[in-house]
């Protein structure tokens, strides 16, 4: 794959807000798996996280793979969906490991599928992926801009209107992704521990009871 700045695309026929999705075959086949697995709500929200993650790269003049972030952004929520939910592995694991398996299908050099590997499986641990690879850090950030609103205004008004135009946002997104978000992790809620997760239960579920990371230490095998 070759390395090229976000701004690569800038001007090309159905471009929104200057950036567009890699014509390329293993783009077009992600596009169509991911629509064909996830609901419409999740198959949306993982588009905006593509346009929001490369707007976000053209603004910090960051170099980053399209086609790598492109996978990130569609494949994240994957493990939120039946067809790829295991029993006891994280939701993001999931995900990152349909990507993964996608990509080594696709002959990509393992070095990038590491790299969107770690994407989608760090992609709600705050604090870490903008230290790591662009293509990392930039699924984080389209994550944070299209469900928390982070750097919500660093966007431009033309920029969120054309995104959201080509990927509509619904009125009641806020608790339907949240809703989305219950519907995949409830069977699993160990899984939460230690992550964001955990207030979506305890939000939807209110018997809900989350590991404590000091009662785990307390109760480990060691003495005193």
């Amino acid at each position: 794959m070759t390395l090229v700045t976000s701004s690569a695309s800038y001007g090309a026929p159905n471009s929104v807000a200057g950036i567009v999705i890699p014509d390329s075959k293993l783009a077009r086949e992600v596009t169509e798996l991911v629509k064909d697995t996830e609901s419409p709500l999740l198959f949306r929200h993982s588009s905006r996280v593509y346009y929001w993650g490369a707007l976000t790269g053209k603004r910090r003049g960051l170099r980053f793979d399209p086609e790598l972030l492109y996978a990130g952004a569609m494949f994240h929520d994957m493990g939120l969906t039946p067809t790829h939910a295991s029993a006891h592995e994280r939701f993001e694991v999931d995900g990152a490991n349909v990507a993964r398996d996608f990509l080594r299908g696709h002959g990509i050099a393992e070095r990038d599928i590491e790299t969107v590997w770690t994407a989608i499986a760090l992609h709600t641990t705050p604090g870490i992926p903008q230290h790591m690879h662009p293509v990392i850090a930039l699924v984080t950030a389209g994550v944070e801009m299209d469900v928390l609103g982070i750097a919500f205004s660093e966007f431009t008004d033309p920029e969120r209107e054309a995104v959201i135009q080509a990927h509509p946002r619904p009125s009641r997104f806020k608790e339907d992704i949240i809703q989305a978000f219950y519907d995949g992790i409830h069977p699993k809620p160990e899984t939460t521990f230690g992550n964001v997760k955990a207030d979506v239960l305890a939000d939807k579920d209110p018997s809900f009871r989350p590991e404590n990371f000091c009662r785990v230490i307390r109760a480990s095998a060691w003495p005193g």
